[in-house]
């Protein structure tokens, strides 16, 4: 998975402008990490204990032939250039949208005793930038382990034609997993967006 908009929070012992953390702290990070922003928090606090709701957008590229300038950032599926792919994906989407019980959405190892969650939406749509992709964003107030891609691999075979129209509201029916689709390869996925209560209070360049 990759992120457009991943938070971190710590404790530090020391105290520096906050220009050092974003620039200074840059040498000691891998190339495929950059620190965009950072502000100062009060003691103990957690993102994730603050979220009000988290992003992520899937990459679905239809393309017969591979195309070098995506490898490892999108997962090619050339066999929705079906006509009525996106349609079909589009109304499979809006079936899981609200609170639902999304056991049958979440990976084996997902051990967590509620599998309650709540979509605030959930969009297909093709590339304004590049008509050969299909972007996939899922909002909601929290997830399960592996659900996104759980979800973007039954739109998929669904759209492909692999599985029937109706799986996605099968699979919040009877809560089994093997009602459902593939699960997506990482490859496509990102955490764009991810809001925090008091950001508006915070100077983070939303929508990198």
């Amino acid at each position: 998975m990759h992120a457009h908009d991943q938070r971190v929070a710590f404790d530090s012992t020391r105290s520096y402008p906050l220009t050092a953390w974003t620039h200074g702290a840059q040498k000691h990070l891998p190339d495929a990490i950059s620190l965009r922003s950072a502000w100062e928090v009060e003691e103990g606090f957690s993102p994730r204990a603050t979220s009000i709701d988290k992003s992520y957008i899937y990459r679905l590229l239809v393309d017969p032939q591979r195309d070098p300038f995506f490898m490892g950032r999108v997962w090619r599926v050339p066999e929705l250039d079906r006509e009525t792919a996106l349609d079909v994906m589009r109304a499979e989407a809006r079936v899981i949208v609200g609170c639902h019980d999304f056991a049958a959405f979440r990976g084996a190892s997902d051990q967590r005793e509620s599998t309650v969650r709540t979509l605030l939406d959930v969009s297909v749509d093709r590339s304004a930038v590049d008509a050969r992709m299909i972007v996939v964003r899922v909002t909601g107030d929290g997830f399960l382990f592996n659900m996104v891609r759980i979800i973007v691999g039954a739109l998929v075979d669904v759209g492909r034609g692999r599985k029937p129209i109706g799986t996605l509201a099968r699979g919040l029916e009877t809560k089994d997993r093997r009602d459902l689709g593939i699960t997506a390869p990482p490859d496509g996925l990102y955490l764009d967006r991810y809001r925090l209560r008091g950001d508006e209070d915070r100077p983070f360049p939303h929508g990198i």
